[in-house]
């Protein structure tokens, strides 16, 4: 069984607001064995919106919509559906009940409006709506059954749990199980991740792999689909493994960790601490380690070195700005012993270079930045030993200061792991 998933409104299509309603109702459905065939976002438009409803129920035996059931002018999916059904509308007088009771409810009387969101298509059903004055719509066209709810995340969530979830357990018998599993990389670009999947990303292949890629993270998505669970559980598992052998170091997480994640809990691991000394991320590092619960077991603090006055204070030499420049290894690399030795830390991430639009040179363009570490094992008095990695990015001002902070984590991400940092060469991920 496949489904096909419409959301209804001009804020989405004009980009105002992030449709969350598709993400949602689309892992829903693959709990269910239930697959998407695709995701449509279509503007207030009537005959729009009567189209896509038409072409939905002809590709797809379930529909979900959400959105348009409002009491304004420009909330016409009702209309629609009436439409492309080739059938009127008709008052439900429950439907009308119901809505002047939410509103005895919350002390207001109901206007007149209102009362077009108790009409629906000529021989659909209504759904109720605990949560709103919009009450949802079942009906059925081309052989496809279709459901509309409200826009309003918190009342779709609660329609679809209540009312449409149990509607969808009579497919049971003839679905199979889908469960989906997502790795996360950084250091990587995509090419060269599918070049390392090389076989696996085959699109006739199941379980089926891709690649999507948000912020410089390039997240490996696999989606295993037999007739029972054992087998889509053992057969997802055994693609993982092999996708996590081909990419080696350049994997972080699973599903939602972040790469700072990771970072905090192999320094926990090991009973590490660790600094940082920030330039041209302004702070940015530090925002991202202290973003992760419990960093405070690991993250002693920071210092933003973003002048060259401040570089100085923190201990770099005068000699060593003037003869190299601030982007430099050398003085990337004093920011990191620097920042270790004031503070005692057992490691210490530093970062310099050019973030633009302004700053750049021939020698230096914008993109040119220096990562930095200083390390020793932890609870050691050894001299600090440095290593640096030089990283031409590109893209806006927030995308390099992005990029450079994720870059010094999966720096010493690598380094605690054992990994020459050469190794992953740490790239743009749209390469």
């Amino acid at each position: 069984m496949h489904a096909v998933i419409l959301s209804i409104g001009d804020e989405l299509v004009l980009g105002q607001t992030v449709d969350t309603n598709s993400a949602f109702l689309s892992a829903e459905l693959a709990t269910l064995g239930i697959g998407t065939l695709y995701h449509q976002t279509v503007a207030d438009d009537q005959l729009a919106i009567a189209t896509a409803i038409r072409q939905a129920s002809s590709s797809a035996q379930l529909v979900l919509i959400s959105g348009g059931l409002g009491p304004t002018d420009d909330d016409l999916t009702r209309q629609a559906l009436a439409e492309a059904m080739g059938v009127d509308l008709v008052r439900d007088e429950a439907s009308i009940e119901a809505i002047k009771a939410m509103f005895d409810r919350i002390g207001r009387p109901m206007s007149k409006r209102n009362e077009i969101q108790a009409m629906h298509p000529r021989s659909s059903q209504m759904i109720s709506n605990d949560c709103g004055t919009a009450p949802g719509i079942c009906a059925e066209l081309n052989g496809a059954v279709i459901y509309v709810a409200p826009g309003v995340p918190h009342e779709l969530f609660a329609m679809f749990e209540k009312s449409i979830l149990p509607q969808l357990q009579q497919y049971k018998a003839s679905r199979h199980v889908i469960l989906t599993a997502k790795v996360n990389t950084f250091g990587l670009g995509e090419s060269h991740v599918a070049q390392k999947l090389e076989g696996l990303t085959d699109r006739d292949r199941n379980p089926l792999v891709g690649t999507t890629v948000s912020e410089g993270i390039v997240a490996v998505r696999v989606r295993s689909e037999f007739a029972d669970r054992a087998t889509t559980q053992q057969q997802l598992d055994r693609t993982i493994e092999q996708v996590q052998q081909r990419l080696g170091a350049a994997v972080f997480g699973r599903e939602d960790e972040t790469i700072q994640q990771s970072l905090v809990e192999m320094l926990r691991q090991r009973g590490m601490k660790v600094a940082t000394a920030e330039s041209c991320t302004g702070g940015l590092l530090g925002e991202m380690i202290t973003q992760v619960s419990g960093s405070s077991d690991v993250y002693i603090g920071g210092w933003v070195t973003y002048s060259n006055e401040m570089k100085e204070a923190l201990g770099v030499a005068a000699a060593l700005i003037e003869r190299h420049g601030v982007v430099s290894q050398p003085v990337v690399e004093s920011m990191a012993s620097c920042a270790a030795l004031r503070c005692g830390a057992d490691a210490a991430l530093a970062i310099t270079g050019v973030a633009g639009p302004q700053g750049g040179s021939v020698d230096k363009p914008v993109g040119t930045v220096w990562v930095g570490l200083a390390y020793r094992n932890a609870g050691e008095q050894a001299e600090y030993k440095t290593e640096s990695l030089l990283l031409k990015l590109t893209g806006n001002r927030r995308a390099i200061r992005d990029r450079a902070a994720k870059s010094a984590v999966q720096m010493l991400r690598l380094r605690l792991r054992g990994e020459p940092n050469r190794r992953i060469v740490i790239r743009q991920a749209h390469v």
